[in-house]
């Protein structure tokens, strides 16, 4: 039975769990549009690292949010929140009819939370102060991020995804800012939103999981991961612009990695295989502390 009609049905789970397919399934069922939460198929040039809606698949049902923007775009999760809600708001307006009036599915922890929970009112990050901060981190290392959020954020330490640098490094960047630690600035209440929520969460047995995403990145590659993180990746070293954090993620740091010698291409693979288990991990963890029982988990 489909959830109620002013009810945004949320699906997650893993990444290669197989949301995709299931949420387009479900669309059409419901004749409904999918909004997307992944904030790296945002980017046009990251279809296939990404594993973003093909052309064939966005034919099947109304997408929003698939490759609306340019890596050289300044977009973040704060325009997210601000645009998608203001979308979401109007579908809800027009929607006539007893099933939900939109999907939202994909695997971007901050940006599914920046839906259902919305985000803190944070200092905008200058690229200037970004770069520095990318560039300790590349010269000291991971321990050296630990060590410096544990001294300037004790609070937000404690709570932390202490393995996950892009946190770590957003912590930093937002403490330099604003000139007092991250966790003074993080709003304890969560935004009111004029939907219901129906959050359905998709699992497979560890082993088939493993296996399916190993399965897909062998696909990526075969279909030119390589060569598109290389586009990407290039242009942006020549000219000497900053790297955007969308390609400091699974699937294009390893391949920059290749790129600048630092691994071998069979070890940059298995590296993407590798992280993007953790990286599964890591989503099934948020989803059971993040997700409230009452929602449909």
């Amino acid at each position: 039975m489909a959830p109620c009609s002013d009810c945004l049905s949320v699906i997650v789970g893993p990444t290669g769990v197989g949301k995709t397919e299931f949420a387009l399934r479900h669309a059409e069922e419901w004749g409904c549009p999918v909004i997307n939460c992944d904030s790296r198929q945002i980017y046009r040039e990251l279809p296939i690292g990404t594993a973003a809606p093909t052309a064939e698949e966005q034919a099947r049902v109304r997408h929003y949010f698939v490759g609306t923007h340019s890596l050289t775009d300044d977009y973040n999760a704060g325009q997210y929140e601000r645009d998608a809600v203001a979308l979401l708001t109007e579908l809800l307006r027009e929607h006539k009819g007893d099933c939900p009036f939109a999907i939202l599915t994909g695997g971007s922890m901050l940006y599914m939370n920046a839906i259902l929970n919305g985000l803190d009112d944070l200092p905008t990050v200058s690229a200037g102060v970004r770069q520095a901060v990318q560039n300790e981190y590349k010269e000291k290392g991971l321990t050296w991020l630990q060590e410096e959020v544990r001294r300037i954020d004790p609070d937000y330490w404690n709570e932390a995804d202490k393995q996950n640098p892009q946190r770590l490094l957003h912590c930093i960047e937002i403490t330099r800012v604003a000139g007092e630690p991250y966790s003074k600035l993080r709003m304890k209440t969560t935004a009111q939103r004029p939907w219901r929520v129906h959050i359905t969460c998709l699992a497979r047995p560890r082993e088939e999981l493993y296996d399916r995403i190993n399965r897909r990145v062998d696909a990526m590659m075969a279909a030119g991961l390589e060569e598109e993180a290389r586009r990407a990746y290039i242009p942006l070293k020549e000219h000497g612009l900053p790297i955007p954090n969308s390609l400091r993620t699974v699937g294009y740091s390893e391949m920059i990695d290749y790129m600048e010698c630092r691994c071998t291409r069979e070890e940059a693979i298995e590296k993407i295989k590798q992280h993007t288990r953790n990286y599964a991990k890591r989503q099934m963890t948020w989803y059971r502390n993040s997700l409230h029982p009452k929602n449909g988990w």
